[in-house]
């Protein structure tokens, strides 16, 4: 099934980006001969090439191997795209602690006390924007005018009607995590002129909004059905997947509700033909891509440890899994220290799983041998539960192609998330079928303990249900902070959680804090955007 990554990705060599980190739309081929002769297009798969090189930002940081960096300025492993959103919405949660606080960016990310110069927050609001400008450098390049004048066929103009829209797709995508982690963005379409000296204006709030949703209705019927694309790329599924995270956060985005077109939406997917792996772990593993977790993985990132090297992805979250003493790697399909000891669970997360009932649940990874549930030294990797979530083995039990990178893909997208959110937006007001809210709930509990013994009834089935079970679910796959923001949890004291606020037992923190701000460099290089409020 990665076939077409495994070899697209060769290619992306041929239309990777050098970008400044501090410049929205200095964007370059790195080779100037060989992009913008009309040479480069005269093979009819060139298109195809110059598409994948959009989906590989999501999991290339450089060309030359996991330690390089396509972006100026930034550790190769820092700016790598899933890394960054994993670091924003996970590590500055109750989910997760990282040990080595000697990274730069770790200590203030994790203790809830950042700053503008925090150059993981700088990682991804850079590697967002640049996704966006790869994506509009598509579509530059295969505007009608561009295709009339390179004598393109109109069987060709087919596929690329195609591309275009999973590029627009791809750019909302990234549009969407600048909203929901930003507020803002700088507004940046495939008419701005690369090398303009003019800096792009910014686009905040509502309007971000406005355009996100403007995009991904205008390019759905455009898309190949759910299901029916080659795995890894864009199809209806995802678009729609992206349309209802969208609205489902739409009150916190614009302070306007959208619960009903979330569950219309989550309708239209939930009818498109997936289905969940009957093995919650599968979702996870090195041959995610076939062993059945297809089926629900609605988009992946894809990671391949021989074609799709990088140190963020799954190989990061697998290595960092192992424990400091354990040395649990080997089962894990990674060398025995892996990252040694470098993340581990705080205690709120832990306890999510320490009534009697999750000792069956399928979910239930973490590893608490010998090791306190409390991090009472951050530093010691001795302390905390730690969790084996991910892991580099097929569901066979072979171990993947690389003892380092490894060949699990990352579950950006997942039909379990659907569920969950058709019962939230229920709840919320949204209509939809009381009944059909607690099926879907319980088909994922049922999922996880292989049997009815976990399902709940419908009196259980409330709100303060519903942001627990979905950390339970979907823990470490970059939704926590998102979700925690929506239930009013993530700033203020409602909900402590260790080190927050950086206090070991949790302390209140400033409402600002729901968005990041604007990196510095971003501020200094282009005068256009502003700081959000509180930075």
């Amino acid at each position: 099934m990665k076939k077409y990554f495994k070899t697209i990705y060769f290619a992306v060599a041929l239309i990777a980006f050098n970008t400044s980190c501090e410049g929205d739309l200095d964007v370059l081929p790195q080779d100037s001969d060989l992009l913008l002769e009309d040479d480069f297009f005269s093979n009819t798969d060139s298109y195809r090439q110059l598409l994948a090189g959009v989906y590989a930002n999501l999991s290339l940081s450089g060309l030359n191997g996991g330690g390089s960096s396509n972006i100026s300025g930034l550790d190769a492993g820092t700016g790598q795209y899933i890394r960054g959103l994993w670091n924003l919405q996970n590590l500055s949660t109750d989910e997760a602690i990282f040990t080595f606080e000697n990274d730069p960016g770790i200590r203030g990310l994790q203790r809830t006390s950042w700053e503008a110069s925090n150059p993981l927050i700088l990682g991804m609001f850079d590697r967002a924007v640049f996704s966006v400008t790869l994506a509009n450098e598509f579509l530059r390049q295969t505007t009608d005018d561009a295709l009339n004048s390179r004598g393109v066929s109109e069987a060709l103009r087919a596929d690329i009607a195609i591309f275009r829209a999973e590029a627009r797709a791809l750019r909302a995508l990234s549009n969407y995590h600048l909203l929901d982690m930003f507020g803002r963005a700088p507004f940046i379409t495939e008419n701005d002129i690369i090398g303009d000296t003019n800096p792009p204006e910014e686009i905040v709030g509502e309007a971000l909004f406005n355009l996100i949703e403007s995009e991904l209705l205008a390019i759905d019927d455009l898309l190949v059905p759910a299901r029916q694309n080659e795995y890894g790329r864009m199809d209806q599924g995802a678009a729609r997947m992206i349309l209802a995270k969208l609205y489902l956060n739409a009150e916190v985005y614009t302070g306007t509700e959208r619960y009903a077109d979330c569950l219309t939406v989550c309708d239209q997917i939930i009818a498109s033909g997936y289905s969940l792996t009957p093995n919650y772990l599968f979702n996870f593993l090195a041959d995610n891509d076939t062993n059945g977790a297809q089926n629900e993985i609605i988009f992946p990132v894809i990671n391949d440890g021989q074609v799709v090297q990088n140190f963020g992805g799954t190989t990061i979250l697998i290595q960092g899994q192992v424990g400091s003493f354990e040395d649990n790697g080997e089962s894990l399909g990674v060398s025995a220290g892996g990252f040694g000891g470098l993340f581990r669970l705080r205690r709120e997360f832990s306890e999510r799983f320490e009534d009697a009932l999750f000792v069956n649940d399928q979910r239930n990874t973490i590893i608490s041998e010998d090791r306190p549930i409390s991090i009472e030294t951050l530093s010691d990797p001795a302390t905390g539960y730690i969790l084996a979530k991910y892991s580099n083995r097929t569901s066979t039990g072979a171990p993947g192609s690389d003892l380092t990178f490894t060949d699990t893909d990352f579950p950006l997208f997942r039909l379990a998330d659907v569920y969950l959110m058709y019962a939230e937006a229920h709840l919320r007001g949204g209509g939809g079928n009381a009944g059909t809210a607690l099926g879907f709930v319980n088909q994922l509990r049922e999922r996880a303990f292989g049997d009815t013994s976990g399902n709940i009834a419908a009196n259980a089935l409330t709100l303060d249900f519903i942001i627990d079970e979905r950390s339970r679910e979907l823990h470490w796959e970059a939704h926590r902070r998102q979700d925690l923001r929506r239930f009013g949890l993530f700033t203020g004291s409602a909900f402590l959680w260790e080190f927050k606020g950086d206090n070991p037992n949790g302390a209140p923190v400033p409402e600002n804090l729901n968005l990041f701000p604007i990196p510095d460099a971003d501020l200094a290089t282009n005068p256009n955007l502003t700081q959000n409020p509180g930075y």
